[in-house]
C-alpha cells in the first residue's frame, strides 16, 4: 500500500496505456483542444507593502505565527507541514522558487544558470552554481549534495523514509562538471519538470545516511545555506527561532531574529492585540474586527460593536433595577452581571485599540475548494450521476459567496491543473458543460432514476429466475385443497409476523430519526460555543428533514481554519497531509439558492405547492412533511432505493462555513431530485477514516498550487490500479475515477521537453478530467493575512516564494512590538 496522502516511496509500476474506445464516454468539445491558444489569465496580485530595501531598517524582531510546531524540518518527510515549508524557505536552497505568476523562476542566489543541454541520446541538465553559494560551515554547495540527496529521494533504498520521490526516479547519474561549481545530470528518461528537483536543497550530512535522514533532521538543521540560520527550536515555548547567516552571500537580512510562534487559530485575535504575533494568517472575523477598529479609531466614536453594543435601552434599565433593587439576591447576581459586562467591554475596547497597528493583506491563496465525488461504488460508479451532480451546481453562486464580500474577483475556476494567472490556465470546464437543471436531471432519468423508482421493487436479474417462479406457480396449483388451506393459514401467520416487525421497525426509525433531529439542534445551537460543544457536533443530518440547507444565518469567510489541503506528490512535504486551513465559506446574509428559487417562482404558485409540505423554498416548523423542490417534486429512486448521497464533512467550531457551502450544495442537489445525508465527524478523523478510505459520496476539500502539474497532478488523478489483495491503489486520487486517456496524457506532458507541447497536453488532460466528473473545482480560496502596518515585503504572497531577507520594518522607530509602542 501507499504513504496515506502521498504517493508511494517506491517507482510507480507503468501500465500499459490504451486510448478511449468507443464505448467510453466521448466529449465533442475535446476535438480542438490540441489546438487552442492558451486562454489569458490574470491572477489576483500578491498583498505584501512593497518596499525598496534601502527603505525598510536594520535590526528587531519579528514573530511570525504557524499552526503548531512542525513535526520534522525535513521537507521530504510524511509529516512535513506548511510550518516546514516556511521554516526551510528562510533556511535552505531553493534552486527555482515560483514568482508571483506561479512560475517557477531561476534563483540567482545559488544558480548562475541551469539548462538542459543535450536532449538525444538522454537528457542531461547542467547546473552552474553561485561561486559564493556555501553551507553555513563554510563548505561549497556542490556536487556530493545533490548525489546525496538523489540517493536518498531515488525509492531505491528503503531505508530513507520518504514521502515522494517524484523526478528523482528518472535521474542516471549525477557527476561534477568541468570544475567543482558544475553539476552534471543525466536521465535515464526525459523529465519535463526537472526544475522541480533539489528544492528545497540538503547538506549531504542529512540526506548521506538514513539515520540523518529519517532522524537527525528533524528537530535540528546544523548546516544551512539561507539567508537565516537555526537558532532553536523551543517545544515548550512553542517556537522556533532563527537569526541572521553570518556566512550568507546575498542581499543581508534586515531582520535579526525571525521567531515562528505557533498560535492556534482561536487565539490569533487576542495575540495580535497583545503584540506577540507580528504576522498571522485569519479568518474573517479577525479581519473584520481589524476593519472596525481602523474605522472607530479614525472617527473617534464609541464602539457600536463587542460585549454589550446590543444592549436596549429597555434592558439597561431593567439591569439597573435589578442591580438596585430591594430584593438582594436579585441585586447581587444583577450586580455581578454588570461587572463582569463592564470588564468585557473594557477588555474589548483594549483590543480594539491595539489592533488599529495591523492591516489586513488580501489575495487568493494559491489552492483551490473541489467538490469530490467517490466513483468507486454506489450511484456515483456511474458517469451519468456524477455529471448530473455537477451540472446541478451554480458554480459563479459559490465563488461570490466565498469571495465577494471580501471583494476578491469571484470567478469559478477553470482548470484542475493550472489556477488563473499561471502559464498554462485554460478553463477546461465546457468538457462537462454549465450549469443547466434541465439536462442534469435528463442525465439522470437516463441512469434510471424516476419519480416513482423508489417505489418500485428490485428487478431481479437472475437467469432462469422467471422460469423458476412458473414452475413454482404450477407445482402449487397442483396440490390439494388441505394444502392450499394450510399454506393459506400458514401466510397470514407470518403475514401478522410481518405487520407487527414492520410496526416496531417503524417505531425504532421514528426513534432514531428523532434522535438525529435532537442532535443536529444541539449541533446548530453549538455553533460558536466553546469546543466542548463543537465536539458533540457530530452525526447525521438528512436534507429534507429538518431544516433546509443554508437555511438561516450563516458564517462568514473562514480563512484561517478548518483548511482540508491535500498536497500533492511534489508538495507533500510543503503542506500538511491531514486536516489545515479551509478557506471556503458562506455570506453572512445567510441567504440560499433555493431561498432565491422562492422569490423568484413565488408568483408562480400552484394550489399542489399549498400541500402539505409547503411551498418550494419554504421552512416549516419542526416535523412539518418535506418540501419539495422547485424543480423536482419528491426524491428520485430506482429499483425500490432513493437517490441519496452521502455528504461527509468536519464537525470542528472552525468549520462552520465550510459546511456552509456544504449545506448550500446540497440544496442545488435537491432541486434535481437528489437527496443527500451531512454526516459530520470530527476533524482529525475526516481525512484518514473517511477521505482516504473512501467512506464518502461528496466531500470537499483543497489542492495546492503548483509550477509542474504533469508531476504533481499525476498521482490525483491517475486511474486507481487493482491490488494483490483485491483493494484499490489509488495514490492520491481519493475520487477513484480515472481513465487510461488521462493516464497517457500525464505520462506524455511529463517527458516532453517542449514547455509548450506539454502544457497542451496538460490542457487535453484536464478537459478529460472535467468530463469524468470525479472532481469539481469550485473556486480559489481567498488568502487574508493580518500584518504589523509598519511591515513591509510581507503579507498575502499569492503564488510567490516569500523572500525573507527582504522582510522588515519601514523606520527604525517602529522596530519592536506593539506593545512596546504603546509604552
Amino acid at each position: 500500500m501507499s504513504h496515506v496522502g502521498v504517493p508511494r516511496g517506491t517507482v510507480r509500476k507503468r501500465r500499459s496505456l490504451a486510448l478511449l474506445t468507443a464505448g467510453v464516454l466521448t466529449i465533442p468539445a475535446l476535438a480542438g483542444c490540441s489546438s487552442d491558444s492558451e486562454e489569458t489569465s490574470r491572477g489576483v496580485p500578491q498583498d505584501i507593502a512593497p518596499a525598496a530595501r534601502d527603505r525598510v531598517a536594520d535590526g528587531s524582531t519579528v514573530n511570525w505565527a504557524v499552526d503548531a510546531m512542525p513535526t520534522t524540518l525535513n521537507a521530504f518527510q510524511a509529516d512535513a507541514d506548511s510550518a516546514t515549508t516556511k521554516i526551510t524557505g528562510a533556511l535552505l536552497p531553493t534552486l527555482f522558487p515560483m514568482d508571483a505568476a506561479g512560475q517557477p523562476k531561476l534563483n540567482p542566489d545559488y544558480l548562475e544558470s541551469a539548462k538542459i543541454i543535450e536532449r538525444e541520446p538522454k537528457q542531461v541538465v547542467l547546473y552552474k552554481l553561485n561561486q559564493q553559494a556555501v553551507w553555513s560551515d563554510g563548505r561549497e554547495i556542490g556536487a556530493p549534495d545533490f548525489v546525496a540527496q538523489w540517493r536518498a529521494l531515488s525509492g531505491k533504498d528503503s531505508a530513507f523514509w520518504t514521502a515522494r520521490n517524484a523526478g528523482y526516479e528518472r535521474i542516471e547519474k549525477i557527476e561534477r562538471g568541468a570544475d567543482d561549481l558544475q553539476v552534471r545530470v543525466t536521465f535515464a528518461k526525459p523529465y519535463a519538470d526537472w526544475r522541480s528537483l533539489f528544492s528545497p536543497l540538503y547538506p549531504k550530512e542529512i540526506t548521506g545516511s538514513p539515520d540523518t535522514f529519517n532522524d537527525g533532521a528533524r528537530t535540528a538543521l546544523k548546516n544551512t545555506a539561507g539567508p537565516f540560520q537555526l537558532k532553536s527550536v523551543s517545544k515548550a515555548k512553542g517556537t522556533v527561532t532563527l537569526t541572521r547567516n553570518p556566512r550568507w552571500w546575498g542581499d543581508k537580512a534586515k531582520l535579526d531574529t525571525l521567531v515562528f510562534r505557533a498560535v492556534a487559530p482561536k487565539d490569533r485575535t487576542k495575540a495580535l492585540a497583545d503584540g506577540t504575533v507580528h504576522i498571522t494568517d485569519v479568518d474573517a472575523t479577525t479581519a473584520d474586527r481589524i476593519a472596525l477598529a481602523l474605522r472607530d479609531g479614525s472617527n473617534g466614536q464609541p464602539l457600536t460593536h463587542g460585549p454589550g453594543a446590543d444592549l436596549t435601552p429597555a434592558a439597561a434599565l431593567r439591569s439597573w433595577a435589578l442591580a438596585h433593587g430591594s430584593d438582594e439576591e436579585q441585586a447581587e447576581i444583577a450586580q455581578a452581571a454588570r461587572e463582569k459586562n463592564r470588564k468585557a467591554i473594557v477588555a474589548y475596547g483594549a483590543e480594539q485599540k491595539a489592533l488599529r497597528e495591523y492591516a489586513v493583506r488580501k489575495s487568493l491563496e494559491p489552492a483551490y475548494t473541489q467538490l469530490a465525488l467517490n466513483g468507486e461504488s454506489g450511484p456515483l460508479a456511474d458517469d451519468r450521476v456524477r455529471r448530473a451532480v455537477a451540472r446541478a451546481l451554480d458554480r459563479q453562486e459559490l465563488a461570490e459567496t466565498v469571495l465577494k464580500p471580501l471583494g476578491l474577483p469571484a470567478k469559478p475556476l477553470g482548470s484542475h491543473l493550472a489556477l488563473a494567472g499561471q502559464p498554462g490556465y485554460k478553463d477546461g470546464s465546457g468538457a462537462l458543460g454549465d450549469q443547466n437543471t434541465k439536462e442534469a436531471q435528463a442525465l439522470l432519468a437516463d441512469a434510471g432514476w424516476t419519480q416513482g423508482g423508489a417505489a418500485e421493487k428490485p428487478k431481479d436479474t437472475k437467469a432462469g429466475s422467471e422460469a423458476e417462479k412458473k414452475a413454482d406457480k404450477d407445482e402449487a396449483d397442483k396440490k390439494k385443497g388441505t394444502e392450499s388451506t394450510e399454506k393459506t393459514e400458514a401466510d397470514e401467520k407470518k403475514t401478522d409476523k410481518d405487520a407487527k416487525d414492520e410496526e416496531k421497525a417503524e417505531k425504532e426509525e421514528k426513534k432514531a430519526d428523532k434522535t438525529d433531529k435532537d442532535e443536529d439542534k444541539a449541533d446548530r445551537a453549538a455553533v460558536g460555543s466553546d469546543d466542548s460543544a463543537a465536539s458533540r457536533a457530530e452525526g447525521l443530518y438528512i436534507v429534507g428533514q429538518d431544516d433546509k440547507p443554508g437555511a438561516g444565518p450563516v458564517q462568514a469567510p473562514d480563512t484561517s481554519t478548518a483548511t482540508h489541503v491535500l498536497a500533492p506528490s511534489r508538495a507533500a512535504a510543503a503542506q500538511s497531509l491531514a486536516l489545515l486551513r479551509q478557506a471556503s465559506a458562506v455570506s453572512e446574509d445567510g441567504t440560499t439558492a433555493e431561498a432565491a428559487s422562492k422569490a423568484t417562482t413565488q408568483d408562480k404558485a400552484t394550489a399542489q405547492d399549498k400541500q402539505p409540505g409547503g411551498a418550494a423554498g419554504a421552512y416549516a416548523p419542526l416535523g412539518t412533511a418535506a418540501p419539495a423542490p422547485a424543480s423536482v417534486k419528491g426524491p428520485l429512486g430506482k429499483d425500490g432505493k432513493t437517490l441519496t448521497l452521502r455528504f461527509v464533512l468536519p464537525s470542528g467550531t472552525g468549520s462552520q462555513s465550510l459546511r456552509g457551502v456544504g449545506e448550500r450544495i446540497a440544496a442545488m442537489l435537491e432541486k434535481i431530485g437528489i437527496g443527500t445525508e451531512i454526516t459530520k465527524v470530527p476533524d482529525e478523523s475526516y481525512f484518514k477514516d473517511h477521505i482516504a478510505s473512501g467512506d464518502y459520496d461528496l466531500a470537499l476539500y483543497s489542492w495546492p498550487a503548483t509550477a509542474y502539474p504533469a508531476t504533481d497532478g499525476r498521482p490525483i488523478y491517475a486511474k486507481p490500479e487493482p491490488a494483490t489483495d483485491g483493494s484499490l491503489l489509488v495514490e492520491q486520487n481519493y475520487t477513484r475515477v480515472g481513465t487510461d486517456h488521462i493516464d497517457q496524457l500525464f505520462d506524455r506532458a511529463v517527458a516532453e521537453l517542449d514547455e509548450k507541447a506539454s502544457r497542451e497536453l496538460m490542457k487535453q488532460a484536464d478537459a478529460r478530467i472535467w468530463a469524468a466528473a470525479g472532481s469539481i473545482p469550485l473556486f480559489q480560496r481567498p488568502q487574508l493575512v493580518a500584518v504589523d502596518k509598519k511591515l513591509a515585503n510581507v503579507g498575502a504572497f499569492g503564488f510567490a516564494a516569500p523572500r525573507y531577507q527582504d522582510i522588515g520594518f519601514t523606520d527604525r522607530q517602529a522596530a519592536g512590538s506593539p506593545a512596546d509602542r504603546k509604552k
